[in-house]
């Protein structure tokens, strides 16, 4: 009876529940991951048990380079992300502002954004070589034309009435813009990059795939090479818990600036 009143379509359950419910996932794969593996039914080979991996991230944060790898990567998501925000958002709230900005942009974003961005990796190899650059191009790409298009709905999605009604109180369009339109898309362009940032993290790997001598693709890559798979899941659950951080941070940031809105995410 009491999980019943939880069952409502869109309601709230308490903060309590809501972090024991995540934990349990995490309790229930891992349950799983240990069945399989101390159990015997998978190969070391192909999935070593969760100490074997906890030993070997403890030997490739001690004697291998694993901070600097991590390093490496942060930088290249984070400067591959902040330079799709810096013109995603803007020409994402132009697009859904003005409809004649709709029409020159949408059909080139919509059409380029179905390309996949590691299809761009031998060009950008040719054009900029295989520095930071060309990894930090390729998350670009993964991630701005995506942005642009769901910044656009953010910005479309406002309501008509309150535009109206600014300038029925006399607001000219600039301030419009600037005093209805930009607010009321705040919150949802705060969601869309938290959502964004974690497409980019799901490029790295193939943005390190070519020409990387450093970074957790790089890092996985050469695990692979010498078949060793517990170095291959390090490598993924450190990518994960990266995401995981960020996507925490965002959450915050959004429930700190918007307190008086309801979200799922609570």
């Amino acid at each position: 009876m009491r999980l019943r009143q939880y069952l409502v379509l869109k309601g709230n359950i308490p903060s309590g529940l809501y972090i024991g419910l995540g934990c349990l996932s995490f309790a229930v794969l891992m349950a799983v991951w240990c069945i399989l593996t101390y159990g015997g039914v998978v190969p070391a080979l192909f999935l070593p048990s969760p100490s074997e991996v906890a030993v070997q991230f403890y030997r490739m944060l001690t004697e291998l380079n694993l901070v600097g790898d991590i390093l490496a990567s942060v930088y290249r998501v984070s400067a591959g992300f902040l330079l799709a925000s810096l013109m995603g958002v803007p020409l994402g709230l132009l697009m859904g502002s003005f409809k004649l900005a709709e029409g020159l942009i949408e059909p080139l974003v919509g059409f380029v954004r179905y390309m996949p961005a590691s299809a761009f990796i031998p060009l950008l190899i040719l054009w900029i070589g295989i520095g930071d650059l060309e990894k930090i191009a390729v998350i670009f790409i993964g991630t701005f034309f995506q942005q642009v298009l769901m910044i656009r709905d953010v910005a479309k999605n406002i309501s008509q009435e309150l535009i109206d009604t600014s300038y029925t109180l006399g607001a000219t369009q600039r301030a419009a813009f600037l005093k209805v339109v930009l607010p009321a898309a705040l919150p949802g362009i705060v969601d869309t990059l938290r959502i964004t940032l974690g497409w980019a993290w799901t490029y790295l790997v193939v943005a390190e795939l070519v020409g990387a001598s450093s970074g957790l693709g790089y890092m996985i890559m050469e695990a692979q090479r010498f078949l060793r798979t517990a170095g291959i899941i390090v490598g993924i659950l450190v990518i994960g818990l990266l995401g995981l951080i960020t996507d925490t941070l965002f959450k915050a940031l959004y429930h700190r600036m918007f307190p008086w809105l309801e979200r799922g995410t609570q």
